[in-house]
């Protein structure tokens, strides 16, 4: 069980309409089931005087991110789109760190990585909880092996404390296994599940 307060934060990754929405141009399969989750662990973490931040993938319509232009994925969260926006069921109640606004790989809150360079540089998330004097990381979100896996992972990189909400997450799973294989590595890495 996580004790919010106000040394932690709760960093809800990617609950946009393309991952989120069942109409969404890379939907993840159940995610609409860890909404209820998402929402209950929000008010709690709210009730306790937790930060509450949301990352957003904010893709440019041309990216070499997109397998259009020659990523691995097909279009998705370009900015201002429908499939960008949180899920309308979402609670939302705290600010959004934005990612891949550039064309970048934008898979964790904390970093982007340039798609061609392979240059890596921080996203305002780190900076926004050390200002708030934050110590503990709760990740839930989407999607368990790609941006909630490169989250924790940075969150402990960082020197965070951190948590993975597994009922408020679901994978990808590009190839079957993939979700269960990132809990894995997070585990691995010092991340615990709550």
């Amino acid at each position: 069980m996580i004790a919010y307060d106000e040394r932690t934060t709760l960093v809800v990754v990617d609950v946009q309409n393309d991952f989120a929405d069942p109409a969404g141009s890379l939907a993840v399969a159940g995610a609409n089931e860890i909404l209820p989750v998402l929402n209950e662990a929000i008010a709690a973490a709210r009730d306790g005087g937790t930060l509450v931040v949301y990352t957003q993938d904010w893709h440019p319509p041309d990216t070499p991110h997109f397998e259009k232009d020659g990523g691995i994925w097909p279009v998705h969260c370009v900015r201002d789109s429908w499939g960008a926006a949180l899920h309308a069921e979402l609670a939302v109640a705290g600010e959004v760190v934005r990612k891949g606004t550039d064309g970048e790989d934008g898979y964790s809150g904390f970093s982007v990585r340039d798609a061609t360079s392979g240059e890596t540089r921080e996203t305002s998330l780190a900076a926004l909880l050390r200002d708030h004097g934050i110590q503990t990381v709760v990740v839930a979100g989407l999607a368990t092996d790609y941006c909630v896996r490169e989250t924790a992972l940075d969150s402990i990189r960082l020197g965070f404390v951190t948590y993975v909400l597994t009922e408020a997450v679901r994978a990808v799973d590009l190839e079957p296994g993939d979700g269960e294989r990132a809990l894995a590595a997070m585990r691995a890495a010092g991340v615990r599940s709550a």
